[in-house]
């Protein structure tokens, strides 16, 4: 028995569709301006490489002064973890990394995906690629008839 009930009609459309449309983050990584860990010399090397780590990541395209600082604070706790570790530690800064989309089964659930790496022409040339996949460009508009120059 293949299934219970009629056929699925091919013009079904889901009526509870996602009125927040997905992300789509850099794939190489953020590039841009990010503020340097407050007192980063009073820190150890592992902790800012971990800073280092959430300052170059395509989540930090995402992030305004407030996750900012959420990281700050969080690196505080990252500290503490290396110098003594303990499961309390590390619940709380797990828990703060997945507000931030730290795992790929984070980034699933903030609708966060990453886009192709830059090669050749730029982000210009990007973020048409990105755009053809969503379908917000028509290839037919591309199209021309022949002999009309």
């Amino acid at each position: 028995m293949a299934g219970v009930g009629p056929t699925p009609s091919p013009n079904r459309r889901r009526k509870n569709t996602d009125p927040v449309g997905p992300t789509v983050l850099p794939a190489d990584g953020f590039t841009g301006p990010s503020p340097d860990l407050p007192g980063g010399h009073d820190y150890n090397s592992r902790t800012l490489a971990w800073y280092e780590t959430w300052r170059g990541s395509p989540q930090a395209a995402t992030f305004l002064a407030t996750d900012w600082q959420r990281l700050h604070m969080l690196a505080e706790l990252v500290e503490k973890f290396f110098k003594e570790p303990s499961k309390e530690l590390l619940s709380e800064i797990r828990l703060n990394e997945a507000a931030i989309g730290a795992l790929s089964a984070d980034r699933m659930r903030l609708r966060w995906s990453l886009g192709a790496p830059e090669v050749g022409k730029g982000s210009e040339r990007a973020a048409e690629r990105v755009a053809a996949r969503q379908g917000k460009d028509d290839p037919r508009k591309r199209l021309r008839a022949v002999g009309d120059e």
